[in-house]
């Protein structure tokens, strides 16, 4: 036993961290005295601390070993802000093993680092999931203090059981508009009927930040639409003064996907007042209601005159996959492309057209494609030329010997 140390000991000199590393693996593979056992955790942290990624790597698989001696180290090395880190990311991880309230605490706090630090705080929040249902008490005895519960919220936001949920409905009406956004978003990861109300509520919290987690929620329980009005409650915050409120209830209306709520998504994109990048996502949103009606609504949409939101409708309409919207899609853009609408003339649009009648695969669509061929803008031509190539035996007269100018 005392030769192997002798030998990691002499490894450590040389630099030789692969050699550490299978000395550390030989010696626990028998039993160790509290002294070797102590030995054995210095050498594994200064593994940790100036070796490669690699070996990092390896010997953290080595601390659960080590048992709750290797704790106490660990969390020491955790806390050293001097501590480059790497060091500490490999800690957090190698915490994550332990089912200590000690290790929980020391991750909760880890929760609170800088934006600096950001990846300290991604892999806490992941130790802590890890660990599950253990790492629940820690935070709800913070959550009792002002001065830890945001703290506390954040550790039991990221670990995603269903007891969870009783701890953070106390706090959905706390003082602190980030306490209840955090809280509405993690319950709303949650399919269970008695949290609907409390998101419904927080559709009109003041706070925009609530209001934006709580329609990102009810998005996701498009098959509770009707039973609670889904699309009435999420109207309002298409008119939110907050454009990222307003994107997100477009989203979840699109996500409901009812005729009822692309006509709520209709509504606001025809209005002039509607900001550009909003009409964007409403097009989109719009997109992802599989109904004729929804189609009708994104025709309407291409005669508003946006050259944006008209490229976007346009290579939207391309990725229909149904038989009944293909041919649907089809029509309104041959229909859009003989409108002459100022629209149209613009070379992105007509390689928007070219590339998603290609995709439709329509044959109604190769006049349009044969036109678009000869048009002057080579790029345009180009986008034609490979979507009539989509279809069996490519329409262009004697295609192969035809010259063209490129």
């Amino acid at each position: 036993m005392q030769k192997i140390l002798q030998n990691a000991i002499a490894a450590i000199q040389e630099g030789n961290w692969s050699s550490v590393n299978q000395c550390l693996q030989q010696l626990l593979l028998s039993p160790l005295n509290k002294s070797e056992r102590k030995q054995v955790i210095d050498l594994a942290l200064q593994v940790l601390k100036e070796s490669d990624f690699h070996q990092r790597w390896e010997v953290a698989k080595l601390f659960p070993k080590l048992g709750r001696e290797a704790i106490a180290p660990l969390i020491t090395t955790l806390e050293n802000e001097t501590t480059d880190l790497e060091t500490r990311w490999f800690v957090a991880r190698i915490l994550s093993e332990f089912d200590e309230p000690s290790c929980i605490v020391a991750l909760v706090k880890l929760l609170e680092q800088t934006e600096e630090e950001e990846e300290l705080s991604l892999v806490a929040s992941q130790a802590l999931a890890k660990i599950g249902s253990s790492a629940i008490q820690v935070p709800i005895g913070l959550l009792k203090k002002p001065e830890t519960r945001l703290l506390a919220v954040r550790a039991l936001a990221q670990i995603r059981r269903s007891n969870i949920i009783k701890p953070l409905l106390e706090v959905v009406n706390d003082p602190n508009p980030e306490i209840r956004a955090i809280a509405i978003e993690a319950l709303g990861s949650f399919h269970d009927e008695g949290i609907l109300p409390v998101l419904i509520e927080a559709l009109k919290d003041p706070a925009s930040s609530v209001r934006k987690e709580a329609a990102i929620a009810l998005g996701m329980r498009a098959q509770m639409g009707s039973q609670f009005d889904l699309v009435e409650l999420l109207k309002p915050l298409l008119y939110d003064l907050n454009l990222e409120v307003c994107q997100q209830a477009a989203m979840a209306l699109g996500r409901i996907g009812t005729d009822e709520a692309a006509q709520a998504l209709f509504v606001v994109l025809k209005s002039p007042a509607t900001p550009v990048i909003l009409k964007l996502t409403l097009v989109r949103a719009l997109n992802w209601i599989e109904t004729l009606q929804a189609l009708t609504y994104l025709q309407q949409g291409l005669r508003l005159g946006d050259v944006e939101v008209c490229q976007e409708i346009v290579t939207l309409l391309g990725r229909k996959e149904s038989a009944e919207l293909k041919g649907k899609a089809t029509q309104i853009l041959i229909e859009f492309f003989h409108s002459q609408k100022p629209a149209v003339q613009q070379p992105q649009i007509q390689q928007a057209l070219a590339m998603s009648l290609g995709e439709l695969g329509q044959t109604e669509a190769i006049p349009v494609l044969l036109n678009l061929a000869e048009n002057s803008d080579r790029t345009v031509k180009l986008h034609a030329i490979a979507a009539l190539k989509k279809f069996p035996n490519p329409p262009i007269p004697n295609f192969k010997q035809r010259r063209l100018s490129w």
